[in-house]
């Protein structure tokens, strides 16, 4: 397990980049996290450290947007399952034919698919402190779960 303070959007974003450089074709990403937590930041990190030039945006009313980069190996899947419950809203969403597409998923609201996790899923938490949220109101505690390729990065 691998636990990370962030003090700002930028901070997350910059950590996503370290996780990004260890992903590859096949991953699936899914985060936990309340509402304004910095999932889509997080995303907007991998984004960029995949050389996606464009804007990175919830997907919560479109399910799912893509991003890709000619500087990339393999496109990003980016999943909003805030709305998604239960295996047929699930298979609706076609997300089980992208497990198989080599891209990198990264899916939003994850416990609402909790029963249905992928192996080898890399699973990532974004809680808000709020116990100094007075005094530090962009502080986010991230915690990933997964295999052991995320141990070496320095934090």
């Amino acid at each position: 397990m691998l636990r990370f303070v962030s003090n700002s959007p930028d901070d997350t974003r910059d950590f996503a980049k370290k996780i990004a450089s260890k992903l590859s074709g096949g991953d699936v990403i899914a985060f936990t996290g309340t509402l304004g937590a910095g999932k889509t930041e997080f995303t907007k990190g991998i984004a960029a450290a995949f050389g996606y030039p464009g804007t990175v945006y919830s997907p919560t009313f479109a399910i799912i947007n893509e991003y890709v980069s000619p500087e990339s190996k393999f496109p990003i899947y980016h999943f909003d399952m805030y709305r998604i419950s239960g295996f047929d809203s699930l298979y609706s969403t076609g997300f089980f034919d992208f497990l198989d597409s080599g891209a990198v998923l990264v899916v939003e609201w994850s416990e609402n698919i909790s029963e249905y996790p992928p192996e080898n899923t890399i699973f990532i938490d974004i809680t808000r402190d709020f116990d100094n949220i007075d005094s530090a109101p962009d502080k986010r505690i991230i915690t990933l779960k997964g295999d052991g390729r995320f141990d070496d990065i320095g934090y």
